[in-house]
């Protein structure tokens, strides 16, 4: 990423990232199935080795969704008392279709913040 001398005009990093596409040209995919990461952009050839998103899109999709369905089912409970079957019924197929999207957006989001703000892992700095 340090060696990028290509001029591309900026590209709204939420934008590109919630549509998948590369954080450089706006254009190319950014992944290769679901949610891994195709080797380089097809467009630009943006290599993406400095993608590292880590567990970051897995813990704020289970904090969010968590909370919105969590908060959903207690009040389901408290306000008409319905059977455990109910709550399968609803909850399950709810948090998937809430989780998996979702995950796929937020990975592509912060992947292309880690582009735009040029983020790197950590170094220290070696004593002179």
């Amino acid at each position: 990423m340090n060696g990028d001398q290509a001029h591309y005009p900026p590209v709204e990093p939420f934008g590109a990232g919630f549509r998948g596409r590369c954080p450089r040209c706006g254009e190319g995919q950014l992944f290769d199935g679901y949610i891994s990461l195709k080797p380089r952009c097809t467009v630009c050839g943006l290599d993406y080795d400095f993608a590292d998103s880590a567990d970051g899109p897995a813990v704020f999709v289970m904090l969010i969704i968590g909370f919105i369905v969590v908060g959903l089912a207690l009040w389901l409970e408290v306000s008409y008392g319905p059977p455990l079957w109910v709550h399968f019924l609803l909850w399950v197929p709810l948090v998937l279709i809430l989780c998996l999207p979702t995950l796929r957006w937020l990975k592509g989001i912060m992947i292309a913040l880690q582009y735009s703000n040029k983020a790197a892992e950590g170094r220290l700095d070696k004593p002179k």
